[in-house]
């Protein structure tokens, strides 16, 4: 699911200088593993418009993309069942704000020079704090790793 395809194909097109259509990523999933699982192109924030809810939805790479993170999360909520998960990977913030700043607002161009499209940073509290305000009943910080130099959180938001 995309949140601006444009926006995302316009920033791999100048940090990585390769053109992408959108989607590379799960459609190589689904031939490496011969899934079955089908991956629709869809705006994220058109979710709330699908009757259908789900048990486990993946976030990944979006939410520090988009200027209405809180907005996203309140979708992400609303489409997930009673004890659904979303799965979150996003920008996190340096190991000296890891636990103090709750949210990083990044200037354009602020956290990488040719990426003009990263608003938010995360850590373990910013994460607990955005994720409750939607109506997420357990957060939890899984995994802290390091992405092109980048700082990145994996969390787990129970809804």
């Amino acid at each position: 699911m995309t949140v601006d395809n444009e926006q995302h194909r316009l920033w791999v097109a100048s940090r990585r200088r390769v053109e992408l259509q959108g989607g590379e990523g799960f459609r190589a999933i689904h031939r490496l593993l011969g899934s079955a699982v089908e991956y629709p192109r869809r705006d994220a924030f058109a979710l709330d418009r699908l009757e259908e809810r789900f048990d486990f939805v993946c976030c990944f790479g979006i939410l520090h993309r988009v200027e209405n993170a809180l907005g996203l999360l309140r979708v992400l909520h609303g489409r997930t069942v009673g004890s659904g998960t979303v799965l979150v990977e996003t920008y996190g913030v340096g190991p000296e704000d890891r636990n103090g700043r709750a949210i990083r607002v990044s200037e354009p161009g602020e956290v990488s020079a040719r990426d003009e499209f990263v608003y938010w940073g995360l850590g373990d509290a910013g994460l607990e704090r955005i994720a409750r305000i939607p109506g997420f009943s357990r957060v939890e910080s899984l995994v802290d790793v390091e992405v092109d130099g980048d700082p990145r959180i994996i969390g787990r938001l129970v809804a």
